[in-house]
C-alpha cells in the first residue's frame, strides 16, 4: 500500500453499548499498532447543513467535545492516550461515517451490528448502507460476543471475484495476530472437490499465502441444494473464526447497488466480527507487511 494512515475510526455513542464497544474496538487497535480516532455524532435536525464554524455551533462543539472526553475516561478509567483522538461530527450517522471514510484517510472503520432489540444503535438497513457506500473497509462487531484475540480468520472465495485486497488484509491480520487462515470455496455441482475449480482457486490461494510464512488451509464446502450463504454461516458456526473477511461490490458506491443479500447474511448472520472489504482500491505491497 502506498499511503498508509495508520489510523482505525470507531463510532462509539455515549452509553453502555458504546462502552462495550469501545473496549472491542481496543483490542484490535492494541493488536495492529494503529491510531484509534473515536466519534460521536451532535444530531442535527433542521433541514438545512449545519454550519459548524458559526460561533453557536463551535461552542456547541466544544461541549459535546467536553462531555465525550469525560465518557471516553470514565470508560477507560484512565487518562486518554495520545493513540486515541476525539472527534464529534455533525448530522445523521451514516452520512457522517460516509463523509468521514471518504474524507479521513482511515485504514477502516468500526461499527456494532448487534441487533437494536439486542442493544444496537445502528437498523440492519443503515448498516447495509455504510457498508455499500463506505470508501474504506468497515469492521462490523456484535459487541455482545467479545473477543481477545484472532486465533483464526476465514475467507470465503468465489472464482468470479478479484481476492487481492482480502488477501492483503488477512495477511495484514494473520501476521499482526499470528492467526492461522482458512480459505473456503462453495461447490454446487456434483463433482469431486479436488477436481473442481474452486479447490483449484483455492489451493493457489493457500500457496501464495504460505509462502508468505501464514498458517493456512482449505475447505470446499458442498452446498447439496443449500444457498451459499446459508451453508458458509453453518460452517462458521462449526469452525468458530474470530473474524471473516468478505468482498463487497467494488462498484456499489458509484452505481447505488446494495452488498447483496450474501454479504448482508453474513455481516448479519455471524455473531463473530466481519471485515467488508470495498472502497478506493488501493496498490499493495504485501512485503511492507
Amino acid at each position: 500500500m502506498k499511503y498508509r494512515s495508520n489510523s482505525i475510526l470507531a463510532y462509539i455513542p455515549q452509553n453502555k453499548a458504546g462502552e462495550l464497544l469501545l473496549k472491542q474496538a481496543m483490542v484490535f487497535m492494541k493488536a495492529l499498532g494503529m491510531r484509534i480516532f473515536i466519534m460521536d455524532l451532535i444530531k442535527h435536525i433542521s433541514i438545512f447543513s449545519p454550519r459548524p464554524n458559526s460561533k453557536r455551533n463551535q461552542i456547541r462543539h466544544q461541549a459535546a467535545l467536553n462531555k465525550y472526553t469525560e465518557f471516553v475516561k470514565k470508560t477507560l478509567q484512565t487518562e486518554i492516550p495520545n493513540d486515541i483522538i476525539l472527534r464529534i461530527g455533525w448530522g445523521k450517522m451514516v452520512n457522517a461515517l460516509i463523509n468521514e471514510s471518504e474524507h479521513g484517510g482511515y485504514e477502516f472503520v468500526i461499527i456494532d451490528k448487534t441487533d437494536i432489540d439486542q442493544g444496537g444503535f445502528m437498523l440492519k438497513n443503515d448498516i447495509n448502507r455504510y457498508i455499500s457506500k463506505s470508501f474504506c473497509p468497515v469492521l462490523s462487531i456484535n459487541k455482545n460476543y467479545p473477543i481477545e484475540k484472532v486465533k483464526k480468520i476465514i475467507i470465503p472465495i468465489d472464482i468470479a471475484q478479484r481476492t487481492k485486497k482480502r488477501l492483503y488484509w488477512a495477511t495484514f491480520f494473520a501476521k499482526k495476530f499470528n492467526a492461522r487462515i482458512q480459505i473456503v470455496s462453495a461447490l454446487n455441482v456434483n463433482i469431486k472437490a479436488t477436481k473442481s475449480l474452486a479447490y483449484k482457486n483455492a489451493e493457489k490461494l493457500r500457496k501464495m499465502l504460505e509462502q508468505r510464512g501464514l498458517k493456512c488451509d482449505v475447505e470446499i464446502l458442498k452446498l447439496d441444494g443449500q444457498v451459499q450463504h446459508t451453508a458458509l454461516l453453518q460452517h462458521i458456526e462449526k469452525e468458530k473464526p474470530d473474524l471473516v473477511i468478505i468482498r463487497t461490490h467494488q462498484e456499489s458506491r458509484f452505481s447505488g447497488k446494495k452488498i447483496g443479500t450474501f454479504v448482508s447474511e453474513i455481516v448479519h448472520g455471524s455473531s463473530m466480527p466481519v471485515f467488508t472489504v470495498g472502497g478506493i482500491t488501493q496498490d499493495y505491497n504485501f512485503d511492507l507487511i
